[in-house]
């Protein structure tokens, strides 16, 4: 079956399987349209948010959104993990489970799953939708920064909309973290310093954000310049180096590696 009958089977099946509270005016836009050529893959299941398992065996990682994390070892799930799921699950089922699929120049994470973008079978980006309902935050890890604009995009309709996630502001200072993993953090930047490990911005606290000495020519220098003593928000994977023997003073307690410019704000 092809992606245009699927689109008429689809318009039946949407109105059944998405519920009117996602019917929202975010919906209205369209961000990130599906390339003229996609891969055609069956969905067996929906795992969590970002994730899906396809009928010839893949787990698909979808590229650039991180959406909050269903519960595991014991922890409970984290705020709108069981609405993403299920609005991701609505948006598979109104496509009958058949989407399209573009790979990231990046094909696997160090999980082994498939890095890819999903469309539905109306050519939406899934990622983008979930994005414009609040359901996930941005996220550009290079090389897989494709879509980072119109990703972007979709995203700040939800915050300024104060949409799921940004009903209340998600962001942190650097003195709320208290654990690894992904997160949203504002701070003062204190010194800007550069060696052979790279760029290294220190903020107030004890956070330091770092460019990888191959990422440095994706960053404006000029820009990079220009922080020092500005308030700035960061974003991506947070990561506590106490855990390895503890950060020899003066260096900071959290580090986040930035990979592309969209993880800076």
């Amino acid at each position: 079956m092809g992606f245009c009958q699927l689109l008429k089977k689809a318009s039946l099946a949407g109105a059944f399987f998405v519920p009117a509270i996602w019917l929202s005016a975010a919906q209205a836009h369209v961000f990130c349209p599906a390339p003229a050529s996609v891969a055609r893959v069956h969905v067996q299941r929906v795992v969590d948010g970002d994730t899906v398992r396809l009928k010839d065996g893949r787990s698909v990682r979808m590229i650039g959104i991180n959406a909050p994390e269903t519960g595991k070892k014991g922890r409970s799930d984290e705020p709108f993990a069981a609405a993403a799921r299920q609005r991701l699950q609505a948006l598979v089922n109104a496509s009958d489970g058949r989407l399209g699929l573009v790979p990231g120049r990046e094909g696997k994470d160090r999980y082994g799953r498939t890095l890819a973008h999903l469309y539905g079978a109306d050519g939406n980006n899934l990622e983008a939708q979930l994005l414009a309902e609040g359901l996930g935050f941005q996220v550009g890890v290079a090389p897989n920064v494709e879509l980072v604009a119109c990703q972007q995009a979709a995203e700040n309709s939800a915050r300024n909309a104060r949409l799921g996630l940004w009903r209340q502001s998600p962001v942190q200072s650097v003195a709320q973290l208290k654990r690894s993993g992904f997160a949203l953090v504002s701070g003062r930047v204190s010194t800007i310093e550069r060696n052979r490990g790279g760029v290294w911005i220190q903020l107030h606290g004890s956070l330091v954000l770092r460019i990888a000495p191959d990422r440095v020519r994706l960053f404006d220098t000029a820009m990079l310049n220009g922080l020092q003593g500005k308030t700035i928000e960061a974003r991506g994977w947070v990561q506590d180096r106490s855990r390895r023997g503890g950060p020899k003073d003066p260096q900071a307690r959290w580090l986040l590696l930035l990979t592309d410019p969209s993880m800076l704000g």
